[in-house]
């Protein structure tokens, strides 16, 4: 069991920095939290401050200092911390590599798809006595990416919109023979961390959507293997456009306003029938189900 901790419940706007977006310049009022789940501990402290007017809770997902693998994050923690705190709109910035020619490294992508290369991450919140299947074939919200799409061509951030992001389990990169096999299926850009976070992003009922920042062509080129030179030197250049699109971004969220299928993820989802539900589990969980089985709860 957790312990009742005095947490802000009315953040809306939720930031997973990836590599490279390690904090958000900008913020004020800021306080940082260090919270206990029932999944264990986040990543790292959550910061919780102002930015054009409206809260925002900023998490680095490899921690600080970059100490945590994709698959040694703890994303089930991160996304419960992120729903305690009351964030409905999640942003998720993630380093990727190209698998096209026409995705230049420093370009910025919003995926609409995910295809799933991992090999060892529990990917739900759910089992354990309660049976739960979202929908998951637009695994990001379309509200939300129109809105980052608008920003990135009005502060004129080379982007692509669209496109579907093969998630790796790393984190070693990839080799010839499977980058290429990645191009053939039709993939475009390739990273490590997008799964499970999208999917229990959905869980939790929040709108999600993945800036993806491209700083390699992976391995598939010839003439532009990948390196980890390559890489920092581009990251250093995408984070700093990032940080003035995340600031545009939240200046146009409306944090009133959920008109899309993210805020009721759960509503048909959950199968199993309320006097078989596991107890502990439920207990566990309460954040996420409570609204579909308390009387008087919305």
């Amino acid at each position: 069991m957790v312990a009742k901790q005095k947490l802000p419940t009315d953040v809306k706007i939720g930031i997973i920095g990836g590599s490279g977006v390690y904090n958000i310049e900008g913020l004020s009022d800021i306080s940082a939290h260090e919270i206990q789940t029932p999944f264990g501990k986040p990543s790292d402290k959550i910061i919780v401050g102002k930015l054009q007017g409206k809260k925002v809770a900023f998490l680095p997902r490899h921690g600080k200092g970059h100490t945590i693998l994709p698959t040694e994050i703890n994303v089930h923690a991160n996304i419960y911390a992120m729903k305690l705190l009351g964030v409905e709109f999640l942003i998720s910035i993630s380093a990727c590599g190209s698998l096209r020619e026409e995705i230049h490294p420093r370009d910025f992508v919003l995926p609409d798809q995910i295809y799933d290369r991992t090999k060892f991450r529990r990917q739900t919140f759910f089992g354990n006595g309660i049976a739960c299947h979202i929908s998951f074939s637009q695994p990001y919200c379309e509200n939300l990416r129109r809105l980052v799409y608008d920003c990135c061509k009005e502060l004129g951030v080379k982007v692509h919109y669209g496109g579907t992001y093969v998630c790796i389990e790393g984190p070693q990169f990839s080799t010839k023979a499977e980058s290429k096999v990645y191009r053939q299926l039709g993939f475009d850009i390739i990273g490590m961390t997008a799964l499970p976070e999208a999917k229990l992003a959905r869980e939790a009922e929040m709108c999600y959507v993945t800036i993806a920042l491209v700083t390699d062509y992976d391995v598939w080129k010839e003439d532009k293997e990948v390196t980890i030179d390559e890489v920092l030197e581009n990251m250093k250049a995408n984070t700093q456009n990032c940080k003035k699109l995340l600031s545009l971004i939240i200046s146009k969220i409306d944090i009133n306003n959920r008109n899309c299928i993210c805020k009721d993820a759960l509503k048909y989802a959950i199968v199993t029938k309320k006097e078989f539900i596991n107890k502990a589990t439920y207990k566990k969980l309460r954040l996420l189900l409570k609204k579909y089985f308390e009387e008087g709860k919305k």
